[in-house]
């Protein structure tokens, strides 16, 4: 059964307008929910810890900076906009002695929540509003009068009017511009993560340079593997979110159409999707979470041995100079920089 999809006709800011929201962290969502919900007419204050970076960059943005103790007495809905492996720590320590009855706790992803990392108290409510892009498309979709899809969740337990905060968030952030589709918690931390480890981040990274590696390996030049297996992936990549898997191939040529249908599967064939099966009863069992925060409490020396590894890949080499030569990619020097708790 398809999910109903909330627009504007169903979703309106205006709940908002008489309560204080607080946004704990102001990194890439919380920046841009902080704003968006500003610039629709809504009192926002943003929680911090003392020292943080992001203080002078909220209070240019003309917000009142507070800490996060702070924050949370005096707001009605609390969105906690921190990374999740320090999301409880902060919830523990600053916000649950300052929670009193009646408030709202806001989630942009059901990580912490579903896998009981953080446990709210009755009589706090618990909801999700979870765009579906990254903050600085939320913030720029936001500008130009448009909006990125969310999803939205009610924890069960809350009070009746959560489901209204929820969708007036999503008013309020430009979501219902586009559509927003109301989610479970579970429903939405399992897709998420299994999108982000098989498809999106893990399966596309992992094929591109698997890719990239069997041309080079064949005797090809590194230069031409970059722009088989990764430079034109963009363009496959936004036909398909144009018009669909179906209408990427109608845009391609026939022998391009003819390879995808008859030697696709072959790469992509029952033993991956066997894989995918076994990863998705990882994240289903709790398995991945708990891997995840052993590794995290462990100084995180695993994960940062794989980066480093993927790092100094090859094609990283060959992909700067290729694309120091094309002036109309932005360029972006990301190397070291991490999420930060600001």
């Amino acid at each position: 059964m398809p999910a109903k999809v909330y627009t504007q006709k169903e979703a309106k800011v205006t709940s908002l307008r008489k309560k204080t929201l607080a946004v704990i962290g102001y990194g890439s969502q919380g920046h841009a929910h902080a704003l968006n919900l500003k610039e629709s007419g809504c009192k926002v204050i943003v929680g911090l810890y003392k020292g943080s970076k992001s203080i002078k960059v909220a209070k240019k943005h003309g917000f009142e900076v507070v800490d996060v103790a702070e924050a949370t007495r005096r707001a009605d809905v609390i969105m906690i906009g921190v990374p999740d492996m320090k999301q409880a720590e902060v919830y523990e320590n600053e916000i649950k002695p300052n929670l009193s009855k009646g408030k709202t706790l806001l989630f942009t992803h059901g990580f912490a929540i579903h896998f009981g990392l953080i446990k709210p108290p009755r009589g706090t409510s618990v909801i999700m509003v979870a765009p579906k892009g990254p903050g600085h498309i939320v913030r720029s979709q936001y500008k130009e009068g448009k909006g990125v899809p969310a999803l939205i969740a009610v924890l069960k337990g809350s009070a009746k009017a959560s489901k209204e905060i929820a969708l007036a968030w999503a008013a309020g952030i430009g979501a219902v511009r586009s559509g927003v589709l109301q989610t479970s918690f579970k429903e939405e931390t399992e897709t998420d993560l299994f999108g982000e480890q098989a498809v999106l981040c893990g399966g596309a990274s992992a094929l591109v340079q698997a890719g990239f590696e069997t041309l080079v390996e064949a005797g090809y030049a590194p230069e031409m593997a970059y722009f088989e297996c990764l430079h034109e992936l963009k363009l496959i990549v936004d036909l398909m979110i144009e018009s669909g898997i179906a209408g990427m191939r109608f845009s391609i040529s026939e022998t391009a159409k003819y390879g995808d249908v008859s030697r696709g599967p072959r790469v992509i064939n029952a033993n991956v999707k066997r894989s995918m099966k076994t990863i998705l009863k990882e994240i289903q069992s709790g398995k991945f979470a708990k891997e995840w925060v052993k590794e995290y409490q462990a100084g995180l020396p695993n994960y940062n041995k794989l980066l480093e590894e993927g790092a100094e890949h090859p094609i990283e080499v060959t992909g700067r100079h290729l694309r120091s030569l094309m002036p109309w990619i932005p360029k972006k020097n990301i190397k070291g920089a991490q999420a930060a708790y600001g």
